[in-house]
């Protein structure tokens, strides 16, 4: 299984991007440009989420990086970690990360799951597996949507044709909205477009 790739962050100087890439990178620069003088504020984003961020940038460069959010760790990873710990290990297979967890389901089912080749537990494992192939794609153009949708919201929300941009992105319109967003300032315009369709080809 490929390694999860780390969380980006893009910071902004009014309408200009300042910085772009991991978060203590993005901090450093935020936390040199915050001490010159500036009437433009600068914003942190998280670009998984288009959500902004607020860090505490007190201190020498080592404080800074030291106070930064660390990502979380998956559930499952922590609950089988804190299992490990507990728990001595015996014979037999290995956990594979595998965690109990209580699932509520109509008698018939548990009657068609345990009719299934290798038992309840196989058949749900199949299930989630298929149904995350089948709306990967769906769930990330969602997702990336959705982040394009709350960074404009901060970053254009008073700029030209926002509401129609807004519609079109929604609309999954690609050539509409990089039609309406054109005018914004180059550093918005490319940001956001990038955020809503870097990851889907040019229809």
């Amino acid at each position: 299984m490929a390694a999860p790739s780390r969380p980006l962050f893009t910071a902004f100087i009014g309408p200009q991007r300042l910085a772009a890439g991991p978060l203590a990178e993005v901090a450093l620069a935020v936390m040199q440009a915050s001490r010159r003088p500036a009437v433009l504020p600068i914003i942190i984003f998280n670009d998984a989420t288009g959500q902004p961020i607020d860090l505490d940038l007190r201190g020498a460069e080592s404080d800074v990086i030291a106070r930064l959010p660390q990502p979380a760790s998956p559930p499952e990873v922590e609950a089988d970690e804190a299992a490990a710990a507990i728990e001595p290990r015996g014979r037999g297979r290995p956990k594979l990360g595998v965690v109990a967890r209580e699932v509520t389901l109509l008698p018939r089912h548990w009657v068609w799951l345990g009719a299934q080749p290798g038992g309840a537990s196989v058949a749900l494992r199949k299930l989630v597996d298929e149904a995350r192939r089948a709306n990967g794609d769906a769930d990330r153009a969602r997702a990336a949507r959705d982040a394009a949708y709350r960074f404009m919201s901060v970053m254009a929300g008073n700029l030209a044709d926002f509401e129609e941009a807004s519609r079109a992105l929604f609309a999954d319109d690609r050539r509409r909205f990089v039609a309406l967003v054109a005018g914004w300032p180059d550093d918005i315009r490319d940001h956001v477009v990038k955020l809503a369709f870097s990851d889907r080809a040019e229809p």
